[in-house]
Protein backbone atom coordinates (compact mmCIF):
# COMPACT_ATOMS: atom_id res chain seq x y z
CA UNK A 1 0.00 0.00 0.00
CA UNK A 2 1.76 3.21 -1.14
CA UNK A 3 0.15 6.09 0.28
CA UNK A 4 0.87 9.72 -1.25
CA UNK A 5 0.96 12.67 0.86
CA UNK A 6 -0.37 15.10 -0.91
CA UNK A 7 -0.59 18.21 1.48
CA UNK A 8 0.08 18.70 5.10
CA UNK A 9 -0.60 22.10 6.45
CA UNK A 10 -1.91 23.93 10.28
CA UNK A 11 -5.29 23.87 11.04
CA UNK A 12 -6.36 26.57 13.56
CA UNK A 13 -9.68 27.26 14.98
CA UNK A 14 -12.31 29.49 13.57
CA UNK A 15 -14.89 31.46 15.73
CA UNK A 16 -17.01 32.37 12.34
CA UNK A 17 -19.53 29.72 14.19
CA UNK A 18 -20.13 32.02 17.44
CA UNK A 19 -21.48 35.88 18.21
CA UNK A 20 -18.03 36.47 20.44
CA UNK A 21 -14.56 37.81 19.39
CA UNK A 22 -11.90 35.20 19.37
CA UNK A 23 -10.62 35.08 22.77
CA UNK A 24 -7.04 35.91 24.06
CA UNK A 25 -4.08 33.34 22.72
CA UNK A 26 -2.38 34.55 25.83
CA UNK A 27 -4.18 32.67 28.37
CA UNK A 28 -2.37 28.86 29.88
CA UNK A 29 -3.83 26.13 31.76
CA UNK A 30 -1.74 24.36 33.93
CA UNK A 31 -2.10 20.67 34.14
CA UNK A 32 -4.18 19.08 36.86
CA UNK A 33 -2.58 16.49 38.78
CA UNK A 34 -4.38 13.74 36.49
CA UNK A 35 -2.90 15.11 33.43
CA UNK A 36 0.37 15.01 35.22
CA UNK A 37 0.37 11.61 36.17
CA UNK A 38 -0.59 10.17 32.48
CA UNK A 39 1.19 8.40 29.59
CA UNK A 40 3.01 11.65 27.94
CA UNK A 41 2.79 10.53 24.61
CA UNK A 42 0.36 10.64 21.19
CA UNK A 43 -1.89 8.05 20.60
CA UNK A 44 -3.17 6.95 17.08
CA UNK A 45 -6.87 5.60 16.20
CA UNK A 46 -7.65 5.01 12.52
CA UNK A 47 -11.11 5.03 10.87
CA UNK A 48 -12.37 3.45 7.71
CA UNK A 49 -15.74 4.76 5.70
CA UNK A 50 -17.34 3.58 2.30
CA UNK A 51 -17.71 6.00 0.10
CA UNK A 52 -19.65 8.31 -0.59
CA UNK A 53 -18.29 10.36 2.07
CA UNK A 54 -17.90 14.47 2.57
CA UNK A 55 -15.07 16.22 0.64
CA UNK A 56 -11.81 17.00 2.54
CA UNK A 57 -12.88 20.49 2.69
CA UNK A 58 -16.01 20.05 4.91
CA UNK A 59 -14.47 17.82 7.37
CA UNK A 60 -11.94 20.52 7.83
CA UNK A 61 -14.16 23.15 8.17
CA UNK A 62 -15.78 20.95 10.93
CA UNK A 63 -12.42 20.26 12.40
CA UNK A 64 -12.25 24.20 12.16
CA UNK A 65 -15.77 24.90 14.22
CA UNK A 66 -14.69 22.26 17.09
CA UNK A 67 -11.91 23.99 17.69
CA UNK A 68 -13.26 26.91 18.90
CA UNK A 69 -14.83 24.44 21.38
CA UNK A 70 -11.77 22.34 22.31
CA UNK A 71 -9.25 24.96 22.71
CA UNK A 72 -6.91 23.05 24.38
CA UNK A 73 -6.44 20.58 21.37
CA UNK A 74 -5.16 23.88 19.18
CA UNK A 75 -3.04 25.01 21.97
CA UNK A 76 0.65 23.73 22.71
CA UNK A 77 2.41 22.33 26.12
CA UNK A 78 4.49 24.32 27.64
CA UNK A 79 5.64 25.69 31.43
CA UNK A 80 4.42 29.07 33.16
CA UNK A 81 6.48 31.08 34.93
CA UNK A 82 6.20 29.03 37.97
CA UNK A 83 7.39 26.15 36.07
CA UNK A 84 4.20 24.28 36.28
CA UNK A 85 3.12 22.27 33.21
CA UNK A 86 0.60 23.68 31.04
CA UNK A 87 -1.37 23.66 27.70
CA UNK A 88 -0.88 27.10 26.30
CA UNK A 89 -4.24 28.42 24.36
CA UNK A 90 -2.72 30.22 21.72
CA UNK A 91 -4.08 28.68 18.69
CA UNK A 92 -1.43 27.35 17.24
CA UNK A 93 -3.53 24.94 15.35
CA UNK A 94 -3.41 21.05 14.95
CA UNK A 95 -1.73 18.88 11.79
CA UNK A 96 -4.36 17.70 8.79
CA UNK A 97 -2.54 16.16 6.07
CA UNK A 98 -4.17 14.93 2.86
CA UNK A 99 -2.96 11.72 1.34
CA UNK A 100 -4.32 9.20 -1.21
CA UNK A 101 -3.57 5.77 -2.54
CA UNK A 102 -4.54 4.67 -5.81
CA UNK A 103 -5.67 1.39 -4.71
CA UNK A 104 -8.69 -0.32 -3.36
CA UNK A 105 -9.62 -0.46 0.18
CA UNK A 106 -9.50 -3.98 1.28
CA UNK A 107 -10.16 -3.77 5.24
CA UNK A 108 -9.12 -7.17 5.57
CA UNK A 109 -5.60 -6.75 3.78
CA UNK A 110 -5.08 -3.25 3.99
CA UNK A 111 -6.57 -2.54 7.56
CA UNK A 112 -5.17 -5.75 9.67
CA UNK A 113 -2.33 -4.54 12.15
CA UNK A 114 0.84 -3.97 10.97
CA UNK A 115 3.16 -1.61 10.32
CA UNK A 116 1.15 0.06 7.17
CA UNK A 117 -1.17 1.17 9.32
CA UNK A 118 1.56 3.88 10.62
CA UNK A 119 1.72 5.53 7.03
CA UNK A 120 -2.30 5.89 7.47
CA UNK A 121 -1.58 8.92 9.99
CA UNK A 122 0.96 11.48 11.03
CA UNK A 123 4.15 10.59 13.10
CA UNK A 124 3.55 10.14 16.83
CA UNK A 125 6.72 11.46 17.62
CA UNK A 126 8.47 14.74 17.06
CA UNK A 127 5.40 17.13 16.60
CA UNK A 128 4.92 19.48 18.39
CA UNK A 129 0.69 19.64 17.37
CA UNK A 130 -1.46 18.23 19.83
CA UNK A 131 -3.86 16.88 17.33
CA UNK A 132 -2.66 15.57 13.69
CA UNK A 133 -5.38 14.18 11.20
CA UNK A 134 -4.62 12.72 8.29
CA UNK A 135 -7.15 12.27 5.53
CA UNK A 136 -6.48 8.97 3.45
CA UNK A 137 -8.51 8.61 0.06
CA UNK A 138 -8.33 5.66 -2.07
CA UNK A 139 -8.96 4.70 -5.29
CA UNK A 140 -12.35 3.42 -4.64
CA UNK A 141 -13.58 6.18 -2.88
CA UNK A 142 -13.30 5.22 0.75
CA UNK A 143 -11.92 7.09 3.30
CA UNK A 144 -9.37 6.49 5.84
CA UNK A 145 -8.95 8.94 8.81
CA UNK A 146 -5.86 8.68 11.32
CA UNK A 147 -6.66 10.58 14.19
CA UNK A 148 -3.51 10.73 17.36
CA UNK A 149 -3.69 12.95 20.33
CA UNK A 150 -1.70 13.44 23.09
CA UNK A 151 -2.27 11.70 26.28
CA UNK A 152 -1.40 14.61 28.77
CA UNK A 153 -4.24 16.38 27.21
CA UNK A 154 -7.47 14.41 27.24
CA UNK A 155 -7.86 10.88 28.59
CA UNK A 156 -9.89 8.35 26.20
CA UNK A 157 -13.58 9.33 27.63
CA UNK A 158 -12.77 12.85 26.41
CA UNK A 159 -11.37 12.13 23.53
CA UNK A 160 -14.72 10.38 22.06
CA UNK A 161 -16.82 13.54 23.27
CA UNK A 162 -14.42 15.32 21.09
CA UNK A 163 -14.29 13.24 18.47
CA UNK A 164 -17.91 12.96 18.38
CA UNK A 165 -18.80 16.71 18.39
CA UNK A 166 -16.73 17.38 15.42
CA UNK A 167 -18.58 14.92 13.12
CA UNK A 168 -21.53 17.11 14.50
CA UNK A 169 -19.99 20.03 13.49
CA UNK A 170 -19.31 18.58 9.95
CA UNK A 171 -23.12 17.81 9.64
CA UNK A 172 -23.56 21.55 10.63
CA UNK A 173 -25.62 20.30 13.67
CA UNK A 174 -25.48 21.42 17.41
CA UNK A 175 -22.39 20.36 19.53
CA UNK A 176 -24.67 19.13 22.37
CA UNK A 177 -23.33 20.10 25.83
CA UNK A 178 -20.34 22.08 25.93
CA UNK A 179 -17.24 19.97 27.80
CA UNK A 180 -16.57 21.48 31.26
CA UNK A 181 -13.10 22.26 31.40
CA UNK A 182 -12.06 23.21 35.32
CA UNK A 183 -9.09 21.30 35.84
CA UNK A 184 -9.28 24.13 39.57
CA UNK A 185 -11.58 21.02 41.15
CA UNK A 186 -8.93 18.55 42.23
CA UNK A 187 -8.51 20.24 45.23
CA UNK A 188 -7.13 18.94 48.61
CA UNK A 189 -8.46 18.31 51.73
CA UNK A 190 -7.78 20.41 54.64
CA UNK A 191 -5.82 19.30 56.40
CA UNK A 192 -4.50 16.62 53.28
CA UNK A 193 -4.83 12.72 54.18
CA UNK A 194 -2.70 10.81 51.92
CA UNK A 195 -3.70 7.11 53.29
CA UNK A 196 -2.07 5.44 50.40
CA UNK A 197 1.66 5.18 49.26
CA UNK A 198 1.31 6.68 46.44
CA UNK A 199 4.72 7.31 45.35
CA UNK A 200 5.15 3.45 45.04
CA UNK A 201 2.36 3.31 42.41
CA UNK A 202 1.70 6.27 40.83
CA UNK A 203 5.14 7.38 41.01
CA UNK A 204 8.22 5.52 40.96
CA UNK A 205 12.47 6.57 42.04
CA UNK A 206 13.71 6.46 38.84
CA UNK A 207 16.67 5.51 40.36
CA UNK A 208 14.91 2.49 41.84
CA UNK A 209 14.48 1.04 38.62
CA UNK A 210 15.96 -1.73 37.16
CA UNK A 211 17.45 -1.07 33.77
CA UNK A 212 17.83 -4.50 33.23
CA UNK A 213 14.36 -5.73 33.92
CA UNK A 214 12.24 -7.53 31.06
CA UNK A 215 9.23 -4.24 31.65
CA UNK A 216 12.05 -1.84 30.18
CA UNK A 217 14.00 -4.12 27.37
CA UNK A 218 13.52 -3.05 23.92
CA UNK A 219 12.06 -6.09 21.67
CA UNK A 220 12.32 -5.60 17.68
CA UNK A 221 9.40 -5.35 16.58
CA UNK A 222 9.47 -8.08 14.01
CA UNK A 223 9.43 -10.38 16.89
CA UNK A 224 6.02 -9.65 17.91
CA UNK A 225 2.72 -9.75 15.72
CA UNK A 226 -0.87 -8.04 17.19
CA UNK A 227 -3.79 -10.40 16.81
CA UNK A 228 -7.14 -9.02 16.42
CA UNK A 229 -9.62 -11.89 18.77
CA UNK A 230 -13.53 -11.34 18.59
CA UNK A 231 -15.30 -12.77 21.34
CA UNK A 232 -19.27 -13.63 20.91
CA UNK A 233 -21.61 -12.60 23.09
CA UNK A 234 -22.46 -15.74 23.75
CA UNK A 235 -18.76 -16.62 24.95
CA UNK A 236 -18.94 -14.03 27.02
CA UNK A 237 -21.95 -14.42 29.09
CA UNK A 238 -20.70 -18.20 29.72
CA UNK A 239 -17.46 -16.95 30.84
CA UNK A 240 -19.27 -14.32 33.05
CA UNK A 241 -21.06 -17.58 34.75
CA UNK A 242 -17.94 -19.55 34.61
CA UNK A 243 -16.30 -16.43 37.02
CA UNK A 244 -19.16 -16.25 39.49
CA UNK A 245 -19.41 -20.07 39.68
CA UNK A 246 -17.56 -21.07 43.17
CA UNK A 247 -19.36 -17.80 44.40
CA UNK A 248 -22.59 -19.30 45.37
CA UNK A 249 -24.01 -16.24 43.71
CA UNK A 250 -23.12 -13.95 46.29
CA UNK A 251 -20.78 -11.71 43.52
CA UNK A 252 -21.43 -11.23 40.33
CA UNK A 253 -18.40 -10.08 38.16
CA UNK A 254 -18.59 -7.54 34.94
CA UNK A 255 -17.77 -9.01 31.51
CA UNK A 256 -15.08 -6.73 31.68
CA UNK A 257 -13.68 -8.50 34.76
CA UNK A 258 -14.28 -11.78 33.77
CA UNK A 259 -12.60 -11.08 30.16
CA UNK A 260 -10.05 -9.54 31.58
CA UNK A 261 -9.16 -12.72 34.13
CA UNK A 262 -9.61 -14.91 31.38
CA UNK A 263 -7.45 -12.93 29.33
CA UNK A 264 -4.42 -12.55 31.94
CA UNK A 265 -4.23 -16.64 32.48
CA UNK A 266 -4.06 -16.85 28.62
CA UNK A 267 -1.49 -14.72 28.59
CA UNK A 268 0.19 -16.45 31.15
CA UNK A 269 0.07 -19.87 29.76
CA UNK A 270 1.33 -18.55 25.98
CA UNK A 271 3.89 -17.28 27.96
CA UNK A 272 4.87 -20.19 29.64
CA UNK A 273 5.33 -18.48 33.05
CA UNK A 274 4.84 -21.01 36.33
CA UNK A 275 6.15 -20.94 39.82
CA UNK A 276 6.90 -17.90 42.15
CA UNK A 277 6.73 -15.63 39.54
CA UNK A 278 4.61 -12.28 40.43
CA UNK A 279 2.19 -10.83 37.52
CA UNK A 280 0.28 -7.78 37.52
CA UNK A 281 -2.67 -6.29 35.23
CA UNK A 282 -2.60 -2.52 35.13
CA UNK A 283 -6.29 -1.23 34.30
CA UNK A 284 -7.26 2.33 33.76
CA UNK A 285 -10.20 3.54 36.76
CA UNK A 286 -12.43 6.54 35.65
CA UNK A 287 -12.88 8.74 38.70
CA UNK A 288 -15.57 10.84 36.78
CA UNK A 289 -17.98 8.87 39.23
CA UNK A 290 -15.77 8.53 42.39
CA UNK A 291 -15.66 11.94 43.80
CA UNK A 292 -17.74 13.93 45.95
CA UNK A 293 -19.41 16.09 44.18
CA UNK A 294 -19.26 13.74 40.51
CA UNK A 295 -17.86 15.71 38.11
CA UNK A 296 -19.62 15.70 34.46
CA UNK A 297 -19.22 13.12 31.87
CA UNK A 298 -18.83 16.20 29.58
CA UNK A 299 -15.19 16.68 31.37
CA UNK A 300 -12.45 17.54 29.75
CA UNK A 301 -9.02 16.02 30.66
CA UNK A 302 -7.65 13.35 32.41
CA UNK A 303 -9.38 12.11 35.44
CA UNK A 304 -7.91 8.55 35.62
CA UNK A 305 -5.85 6.24 37.90
CA UNK A 306 -4.78 2.57 37.29
CA UNK A 307 -5.86 -0.65 39.84
CA UNK A 308 -2.98 -3.48 40.37
CA UNK A 309 -4.36 -6.67 40.74
CA UNK A 310 -1.48 -9.03 41.15
CA UNK A 311 -0.78 -12.62 42.12
CA UNK A 312 1.76 -15.24 41.79
CA UNK A 313 1.73 -17.19 38.58
CA UNK A 314 1.19 -20.42 39.69
CA UNK A 315 -1.56 -19.42 41.94
CA UNK A 316 -3.76 -17.83 39.16
CA UNK A 317 -3.15 -21.09 36.96
CA UNK A 318 -3.57 -23.64 40.00
CA UNK A 319 -7.13 -21.65 40.86
CA UNK A 320 -7.97 -20.39 37.17
CA UNK A 321 -10.57 -18.01 36.35
CA UNK A 322 -13.33 -17.42 39.57
CA UNK A 323 -9.99 -16.57 41.43
CA UNK A 324 -8.40 -14.70 38.92
CA UNK A 325 -11.35 -12.92 38.34
CA UNK A 326 -11.70 -11.96 42.26
CA UNK A 327 -8.17 -10.60 42.45
CA UNK A 328 -8.83 -8.18 39.69
CA UNK A 329 -12.56 -7.11 41.15
CA UNK A 330 -11.10 -6.39 43.93
CA UNK A 331 -8.28 -4.24 43.13
CA UNK A 332 -10.53 -2.56 40.98
CA UNK A 333 -12.94 -1.62 43.99
CA UNK A 334 -9.89 -0.39 45.95
CA UNK A 335 -10.09 2.84 43.97
CA UNK A 336 -12.87 4.47 45.34
CA UNK A 337 -13.50 8.20 46.17
CA UNK A 338 -11.34 7.74 49.30
CA UNK A 339 -8.58 6.75 46.94
CA UNK A 340 -8.68 9.54 44.32
CA UNK A 341 -9.15 11.83 47.04
CA UNK A 342 -5.73 10.49 48.49
CA UNK A 343 -3.71 10.87 45.21
CA UNK A 344 -5.26 14.33 44.94
CA UNK A 345 -4.26 15.30 48.63
CA UNK A 346 -1.08 13.70 47.50
CA UNK A 347 -0.20 15.42 44.21
CA UNK A 348 -1.24 18.23 45.85
CA UNK A 349 1.02 18.70 48.86
CA UNK A 350 3.49 15.73 49.45
CA UNK A 351 4.76 15.56 45.74
CA UNK A 352 6.02 18.96 45.79
CA UNK A 353 8.31 18.17 48.44
CA UNK A 354 9.51 15.05 46.43
CA UNK A 355 8.94 16.77 43.08
CA UNK A 356 13.22 17.03 42.97
CA UNK A 357 13.89 13.94 44.16
CA UNK A 358 13.75 12.20 40.78
CA UNK A 359 10.22 10.67 41.10
CA UNK A 360 8.27 9.90 37.75
CA UNK A 361 4.91 8.45 36.66
CA UNK A 362 5.14 5.18 36.26
CA UNK A 363 2.37 5.35 33.42
CA UNK A 364 6.11 6.58 31.59
CA UNK A 365 7.32 3.70 31.51
CA UNK A 366 5.22 2.21 28.35
CA UNK A 367 8.16 0.12 26.63
CA UNK A 368 7.93 -2.46 23.87
CA UNK A 369 7.68 -5.32 26.67
CA UNK A 370 5.78 -5.15 29.96
CA UNK A 371 6.19 -9.23 30.34
CA UNK A 372 5.82 -10.83 32.57
CA UNK A 373 2.79 -8.15 32.84
CA UNK A 374 -0.48 -6.59 31.60
CA UNK A 375 -1.45 -3.53 30.59
CA UNK A 376 -5.41 -2.87 29.85
CA UNK A 377 -6.68 0.04 27.66
CA UNK A 378 -10.52 -0.59 27.66
CA UNK A 379 -12.44 1.90 25.41
CA UNK A 380 -15.42 -0.20 26.32
CA UNK A 381 -18.78 2.36 26.89
CA UNK A 382 -16.65 5.63 24.72
CA UNK A 383 -18.56 6.46 21.97
CA UNK A 384 -15.72 6.00 19.26
CA UNK A 385 -17.99 4.98 16.96
CA UNK A 386 -20.56 7.31 16.73
CA UNK A 387 -17.82 10.08 14.85
CA UNK A 388 -20.20 10.73 11.91
CA UNK A 389 -18.90 13.03 9.19
CA UNK A 390 -22.25 12.81 7.08
CA UNK A 391 -21.86 9.41 5.86
CA UNK A 392 -22.70 7.65 8.72
CA UNK A 393 -20.65 5.29 11.07
CA UNK A 394 -17.54 3.79 10.47
CA UNK A 395 -17.23 0.13 8.96
CA UNK A 396 -13.40 -0.30 10.97
CA UNK A 397 -12.49 1.44 14.31
CA UNK A 398 -9.18 0.82 15.54
CA UNK A 399 -6.12 1.60 17.29
CA UNK A 400 -2.82 1.86 14.94
CA UNK A 401 -0.08 -0.54 14.83
CA UNK A 402 1.31 -0.89 18.83
CA UNK A 403 3.52 -3.79 19.12
CA UNK A 404 3.93 -3.60 22.98
CA UNK A 405 4.07 -7.26 24.25
CA UNK A 406 1.50 -7.30 27.34
CA UNK A 407 -0.38 -3.98 26.15
CA UNK A 408 -3.94 -5.15 25.53
CA UNK A 409 -6.90 -3.09 23.82
CA UNK A 410 -10.51 -3.65 24.67
CA UNK A 411 -13.48 -2.39 22.13
CA UNK A 412 -16.79 -2.88 21.69
CA UNK A 413 -17.46 -4.66 18.19
CA UNK A 414 -18.80 -2.80 15.14
CA UNK A 415 -21.68 -5.46 15.15
CA UNK A 416 -23.58 -3.76 18.14
CA UNK A 417 -24.63 -6.93 19.60
CA UNK A 418 -22.59 -6.48 22.84
CA UNK A 419 -20.05 -8.50 21.28
CA UNK A 420 -15.75 -7.91 21.88
CA UNK A 421 -12.94 -7.18 19.92
CA UNK A 422 -9.51 -7.42 21.35
CA UNK A 423 -6.36 -6.42 20.38
CA UNK A 424 -3.56 -8.14 21.41
CA UNK A 425 0.35 -8.25 20.76
CA UNK A 426 2.30 -10.68 21.48
CA UNK A 427 5.22 -12.69 20.51
CA UNK A 428 5.18 -14.63 16.86
CA UNK A 429 6.33 -17.89 19.25
CA UNK A 430 3.64 -17.92 21.84
CA UNK A 431 0.27 -16.92 19.40
CA UNK A 432 -0.22 -20.67 18.37
CA UNK A 433 -0.53 -21.56 22.42
CA UNK A 434 -2.34 -18.33 23.11
CA UNK A 435 -5.30 -19.36 20.35
CA UNK A 436 -5.26 -23.10 22.00
CA UNK A 437 -6.37 -21.82 25.20
CA UNK A 438 -8.31 -18.26 23.96
CA UNK A 439 -11.55 -19.90 23.34
CA UNK A 440 -11.62 -22.70 26.09
CA UNK A 441 -13.86 -22.27 28.71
Amino acid sequence: MEVMIESSRIIKPSYEWGDCSPPLTTKCIPLSVFDNVTFSCHMAVIYAYHPPNPPNSAIRRGLERVLSIYREWAGRLGKNSKGENVILLNDGGVRLVEASVEGRLDPAMQLKQSPALLNLHPSLKGGEELVQVQLTRFGCGSLVVGFTAHHLVADGHATSNFLVAWGKACRGVGLGQPPMYDRSVFVPRDPPRVEYDHNRIEYLNKKLINPYDPANANVPAENIVVLKVHFPTKFLSDLKSLASSLLGGNKKYSTFESLVAHLWLCKMKARGLGGEETTHVRISVNGRTKLNPLISNNYFGNLVLWAFPKSKVKDLLGEQLPYTTEVIHDAVSKLNRDYFQSFIDYANTKLKDYSSNNLVPSAGLLNSVIGPNLEVHSWLGFPFYSLDFGCGSPHTFMPSYFPTEGSIFVLPSLIGDGSIDVFIPIYKEHVERFMQNCYVL
